[in-house]
């Protein structure tokens, strides 16, 4: 398998996703999540950073393996993980 970064571009329906690679610059590819993603519903949007499994044998399908982390301050909420903030009893 062939490992690259790319960029979502665009959703296109039923579970697949154009991704434009970095390496080689700007090659798209169709790509699917991989089976760890969608058992744990990480949420894959345009923009998003990813990295791609390819096959050598077809350059145009691949995995998408990894979903980067936003990188625009600090994770998590403030007041816990609810909307409401944390419960107290």
């Amino acid at each position: 398998m062939i490992e690259t970064a790319g960029v979502i571009e665009k959703e296109q329906g039923n579970g697949f996703y154009l991704v434009t690679l970095e390496q080689p610059e700007g090659h798209q590819c169709l790509c699917r999540a991989a089976g760890k993603l969608t058992k744990f519903r990480i949420k894959l949007l345009a923009g998003d950073k990813v990295l791609v499994e390819i096959s050598p044998y077809d350059l145009t399908r691949g995995r998408i393996t990894y979903r980067e982390r936003n990188s625009g301050g600090p994770g998590g909420r403030a007041g816990g993980n609810r909307p409401g903030g944390p419960r107290r009893r």
